[in-house]
């Protein structure tokens, strides 16, 4: 499993780094630990294809987010599923979070910057994987599986 971090230039590299180290453990750095945990959940063999998280600014957030979906805002996780190959090689896909609306959610909704961060990266893995919630039922199973991968890594559940 592999996860490479890229952070835009003009955001704090060694901030983001350490919200991410708070979740290593002893042999895996924490974003290789928050992929293991989510293996652990849903059991996916394709997440051992890499991922790349880019942390990126609301500009960026907002013409990605336009260029992708059609909306001119900027969001807190976009994700881009890649191809969908057999091939181990081929990467899973690429996620890009916008590093300024996850501290001002973090600070709305009175939870850690690090325990959000988790919540959005959990969920824009499980999206790379197919995982959706534009209807209730997909919404429950999403869910679900998000607070379970949380509840692995010490991080209370952001539903209640």
């Amino acid at each position: 499993m592999a996860i490479v971090l890229q952070v835009a230039q003009g955001l704090a590299a060694q901030e983001v780094d350490g919200i991410f180290q708070q979740f290593a453990q002893a042999h895996d750095n924490g974003l290789a630990h928050l992929l293991h945990c989510v293996d652990a959940v849903v059991d996916d063999a394709r997440l051992g294809r890499e991922i790349c998280l880019r942390v990126c600014d609301e500009n960026e957030s907002r013409r990605l987010n336009h260029t992708y979906r059609g909306k001119d805002n900027p969001t807190n996780i976009l994700s881009f599923a890649g191809a969908d190959l057999a091939a181990v090689e081929a990467p899973l896909g690429d996620l890009a979070l916008c590093w300024p609306i996850a501290q001002h959610e973090a600070m709305q909704q009175r939870k850690t910057l690090v325990d959000h961060v988790a919540h959005l990266s959990v969920h824009g893995v499980l999206h790379l994987l197919g995982y959706d919630h534009q209807d209730d039922a997909q919404a429950q199973v999403m869910e679900a599986l998000e607070t379970a991968v949380l509840a692995d890594l010490g991080v209370a559940n952001p539903y209640l």
